[in-house]
């Protein structure tokens, strides 16, 4: 008759012999008495020496780590090897002993979760005193405070919540508390106070010291039995970092113990607030004021907040729910990044977002062929960037002239409507060949390769310099516009176009 092969998995607890539970030794000692095979993940715990001294033999996973570079492929060897060893053992057990709690911090343990059901092997798992158990008793903190236990070699700035208590295990060596100080250094002020533990609860080995943030990577006696406690906290300068933060502060200012004003705001009535801090956001970036650009982007993000909060209060939609439709938009038309597909360069990954896009329309039952060619043009644009964005539709299937010299006569030709229209209409007349003037004007400029939004920005930042200039030269001279004349002030005009010119 066959026995199933078995992998009982126990842990060592944290290095203090007294704490070693008595299930776990009774187990440990049957298997050196009738031979059995015991793996340790590794030879680097306290808890060797009581094996040592009382002649239990062992086999351990060090020579593994050597042979890899990264930690991934260790642990899928090791559970590999594991699994063999119990296929081939005559008992049908293989003991394997782990620091600490099998279910804390232990990725082999996982791995054979996953894949022994499949290979027909039996694991059973036996509890031993985790860190976690000796963190919360020497480090003195409740964990229904509020706790999240995160790894020290794959932290990220996203995972950290300054509202909870947070120990980062996994921190071996001085170069791992270098990237965790840089990723905690993104949410808390560089003098914040952390608590680095080294070997809690091992008599004579434990050494516990407090140290502001920017000296974390400098304590000495990082290894297998480290980590590191950031307490939490409800300082305003740690929680403003945080979206959690903005999201609460925008629905306190909607609430009705909240803002007046901000209560009583509408989409429509923050239109034009949304239009001018998009445009304000472009001024920094032709600036390139990086301070002001972060202003800036705050405010905008802010109205973003707040129609956001009016759909959540009249139970639509919230704000994670733009970020989630927002994320999965982003990795479904990133084939290439985030699926198989490829682009070589920046107009290969644009037709994949256009076809994706229109397979989108197709599933919500949108022909994009029924649709009028110039659709998808918004219609609050501005008007010289919708008249760009119009033109360069039609001129996808051909609507379009061939060359800039063909469109120089039509400008021209524009401009001659306009003054006749002066000369012989009125105003509704005028306006309308004004705009086909513009409209000209707009096609001109697309023959050159040049957005007319943005000529039409440097300009009106020439005339804002040049009249700025006169109005400076106007002040030394002691003199307002009042007390000069246009024949002046066109001769300091020119004179700003050669001071100022680039």
């Amino acid at each position: 008759m066959s026995t199933q092969p078995q992998i009982t998995v126990v842990g060592l607890g944290t290095g203090d012999e007294n704490q070693l539970t008595l299930g776990v030794w009774r187990k440990l000692e049957a298997a050196g008495a009738r031979g059995g095979a015991i793996f340790l993940r590794t030879r680097e715990h306290p808890m060797v020496a009581m094996l040592d001294h009382h002649g239990l033999r062992y086999e351990t996973f060090d020579a593994v780590y050597e042979a890899h570079e990264g930690f991934d492929a260790v642990y899928e060897q090791i559970a590999s090897q594991l699994i063999e060893r119990a296929k081939a053992a005559n008992s049908g057990e293989v003991l394997y002993a782990v620091p600490g709690h099998p279910m804390v911090a232990e990725r082999t343990v996982q791995l054979l979760r996953e894949r022994c059901p499949a290979e027909g092997v039996l694991l059973t798992l036996m509890g031993g005193e985790s860190f976690l158990d000796q963190a919360f008793l020497r480090l003195g903190f409740d964990p229904i405070e509020g706790f999240q236990l995160l790894d020290g070699t794959s932290l990220t700035a996203g995972g950290l919540n300054p509202q909870l208590h947070t120990l980062i295990g996994q921190v071996y060596d001085v170069y791992t508390a270098s990237d965790v100080k840089l990723t905690l250094m993104e949410l808390y002020p560089d003098d914040y106070p952390v608590i680095v533990g080294h070997a809690l609860g091992v008599a004579g080995e434990e050494r516990v010291r407090e140290v502001p943030l920017y000296e974390l990577d400098r304590v000495e006696g990082y290894g297998n039995l480290s980590l590191v406690w950031v307490p939490r906290t409800d300082r305003e300068d740690v929680r403003s970092r945080t979206f959690t933060r903005l999201h609460e502060i925008v629905a306190i200012l909607r609430s009705p113990e909240g803002c007046p004003w901000d209560r009583e705001q509408t989409h429509q009535s923050l239109r034009k607030n949304l239009i001018e801090e998009a445009y304000e956001v472009l001024e920094t970036i032709d600036e390139d004021d990086p301070d002001h650009m972060r202003e800036e982007l705050g405010d905008l993000l802010l109205q973003i907040m707040l129609h956001s909060q009016i759909e959540a209060e009249d139970g639509t939609f919230t704000v994670f729910d733009v970020i989630r439709e927002l994320n999965e938009k982003l990795v479904r038309r990133h084939p290439h990044v985030f699926g198989t597909a490829q682009a070589e360069n920046a107009d290969e990954a644009l037709g994949n977002w256009q076809q994706i896009k229109e397979l989108e329309k197709r599933k919500k039952g949108i022909d994009p062929d029924e649709l009028p060619l110039l659709s998808g043009v918004p219609r609050e644009l501005p008007g010289l960037m919708k008249a760009y964005k119009l033109q360069k539709k039609a001129a996808s299937v051909g609507f379009d002239w061939g060359t800039k010299e063909e469109v120089l006569p039509v400008v021209e030709s524009e401009l001659a409507e306009v003054k006749e229209a002066i000369e012989r209409f009125g105003k509704a007349e005028q306006q309308e060949e004004l705009g086909d003037l513009l409209f000209a004007v707009v096609n001109l400029a697309r023959f050159l390769k040049v957005d007319p939004e943005e000529a039409m920005a440097d300009a009106n930042r020439k005339f804002f310099e040049r009249f700025g200039y006169i109005e400076a030269q106007l002040r030394l001279k002691g003199k307002s516009f009042d007390q000069t004349d246009l024949q002046e002030m066109e001769s300091l005009w020119q004179e700003a176009k050669k001071v100022l010119k680039k």
